[in-house]
């Protein structure tokens, strides 16, 4: 099978085609699936890694792409974690540990959905990745609850925009931050309430005028470092902060003395090493509270750019210059 290997950490570059002898399906393991990939989502992490920053986890693949979308070629479909009925043929989006940057991918049943209907290869795709992501941290760990507010700061990236597009379709109100006028008015674009240029802005400020001093309720900080302390200046009484990227730094100075007084709450997650057991609950809940509005076309990904999957460097290029709104994919 093709794959795209990361030779060495570096740069694009060392993005390079590669083949490998194919899975098959009597080595797959328990509760796992053999996908023929169609799609392939290119996410943060994928460069993390490229670079040498973010380690494989044990066990996993070493081939870049934690999302997939294609065709089940076989498996364990049998086991008790495939929930949705899948079989073979049936086409799926998956959130993986590695291996998607390839021809056939493994992937746990369990992290696996049907393609919600009418959507394309390169739709579905661009779900698993963002969408686990944030439904975990931002409803299940931050606890977004009914009249709160969120602010996300990167409101243009991936998980930025599908953080507008759920929490908008639950009915909440969206603060973003991005880097500039055209990013601000393309997340308008797409539901949010409020963007703030934070190189032109202070998006404290911004925040405290929007909600009459009271600060948002919810942040799902991709920055902290310097931002932690501004981020606990604007957040509400009872306010969570939730963390899942330090672009900003690891340290930050923070006045405890607020946490304490204003009882808030600052929080983390990473996904990607995380049990199966636990993906396999966002699972199931994104199928019972997201899956029907993506069928019944409330919700719709934003799918900035594809490249095939040869050129995947030209890919990791374009996410590292931040300029995208929305997803990349690659095709297989």
């Amino acid at each position: 099978m093709r794959v795209i290997e990361i030779r060495e950490h570096g740069e694009p570059d060392v993005l390079v085609p590669a083949s490998r002898p194919d899975p098959t399906v009597p080595v797959v393991g328990s509760g796992e699936i053999l996908i023929r990939v169609l799609a392939a989502g290119i996410n943060r992490p994928d460069v993390l890694q490229r670079k040498g920053h973010y380690p494989v986890p044990p066990g996993a693949s070493d081939i870049p792409g934690l999302e997939v979308a294609g065709e089940i070629m076989g498996g364990d479909l049998s086991h008790s974690d495939n929930a949705f009925g899948l079989k073979v043929g049936d086409k799926v989006c998956a959130l993986v540990q590695g291996g998607g940057y390839a021809d056939l991918c493994i992937a746990p049943v369990a992290q696996c959905l049907p393609y919600p209907k009418g959507f394309s290869d390169i739709e579905a795709a661009s779900l698993p990745e963002t969408f686990f992501t944030v439904w975990s941290n931002v409803f299940q760990r931050g606890a977004l609850s009914a009249g709160e507010t969120l602010l996300v700061q990167g409101g243009s990236s991936g998980i930025g925009v599908t953080a507008i597009l759920l929490a908008k379709a639950k009915g909440h109100r969206v603060f973003v931050t991005a880097g500039s006028d055209e990013k601000c008015a393309a997340c308008i674009k797409l539901g949010a309430d409020l963007a703030i240029n934070y190189k032109t802005q202070d998006f404290v400020e911004e925040v405290k005028k929007a909600t009459h001093g009271k600060g948002v309720n919810v942040i799902l900080d991709m920055v902290t470092g310097s931002y932690l302390q501004r981020e606990i200046d604007c957040l509400a009484d009872d306010g969570r902060i939730v963390v899942i990227a330090i672009q900003g730094g690891s340290k930050a100075e923070v006045n405890t003395g607020q946490i304490l007084r204003r009882r808030l709450t600052i929080t983390g997650s990473t996904l990607r090493p995380r049990p199966v057991s636990f993906k396999r609950v966002i699972a199931q809940e994104l199928y019972q509270h997201v899956w029907p509005l993506l069928n019944d076309g409330k919700l719709k990904p934003v799918i900035y750019k594809t490249f095939a999957i040869e050129n995947a460097a030209d890919a990791h290029r374009l996410m590292e210059s931040s300029e995208h709104v929305g997803k990349i994919v690659l095709t297989v």
